[in-house]
């Protein structure tokens, strides 16, 4: 391991110690079905932690951006993981096509709906916009791995396009996945439709009408509507 990101992560898990909630991250872990150890910070604590210790080393984590996203990923605390997502955010201008890989070792390693609902729209989102030539094919991956948190990647990738939506695919991966019974697919469903109904609510409405859905994905898929009415 390269002596700088040796470090960071030196100094990250000093300071995370140091400042971490005994209390408070017992009832992290609790939330999260006792996934993942915490060290009990609040999303604003640890920001201000990683970025002071990572400020002076930024160009040396970049050139090193699949090695320090690895080690981060690996480790036992939930804070990590964070960590190393938004760090990859940082560099989001300059991702090479062959992140893709990367990003999928996130998603399959330590998966939950913490990381996935990061991954999926952040940073899948703006890889896929520089790299369109990418979609088709990893979709269709990822639509038949029977891996579920995946395929919430698929679902939810455009969660913020807005008007970059491409319907054509989004009614292809819906409709591919429309009949699981899993929960957190029937929920993705769901909220990628009604965030799309804030663009165009008449698209939604239309395609709920005309699809089977799981009950879940229609009560969902219609919250901001009914509201709205």
């Amino acid at each position: 391991m390269p002596m700088r990101i040796y470090n960071v992560i030196q100094l990250l898990e000093k300071e995370f110690n140091k400042n971490g909630d005994f209390l408070f991250a017992q009832n992290q872990k609790l939330y999260m079905r006792n996934q993942f150890d915490f060290y009990g910070l609040t999303a604003k604590r640890r920001r201000e932690i990683q970025n002071i210790c990572i400020k002076d080393h930024l160009l040396s984590l970049t050139n090193n951006f699949e090695k320090i996203i690895k080690i981060l990923w690996t480790k036992k605390e939930r804070e990590y993981q964070y960590c190393a997502q938004e760090l990859i955010l940082i560099n989001a201008k300059d991702f090479q096509i062959k992140d893709i890989k990367l990003f999928e070792f996130m998603i399959i390693n330590k998966p939950w709906w913490d990381t996935i609902d990061f991954i999926a729209p952040k940073i899948l989102g703006a890889y896929f916009k520089l790299y369109p030539e990418e979609v088709k094919e990893k979709i269709d991956q990822w639509i038949g791995s029977k891996n579920i948190w995946l395929q919430r990647s698929c679902i939810i990738f455009q969660l913020k396009y807005k008007q970059q939506t491409n319907t054509q695919l989004l009614r292809y991966i819906i409709t591919s996945l429309s009949e699981s019974k899993e929960f957190f697919i029937n929920k993705a469903i769901g909220w990628m439709l009604r965030e799309y109904s804030k663009t165009n609510a008449k698209w939604v409405v239309d395609f709920i009408n005309t699809t089977k859905l799981h009950s879940l994905s229609i009560r969902e898929g219609l919250k901001f509507i009914k509201q709205k009415n």
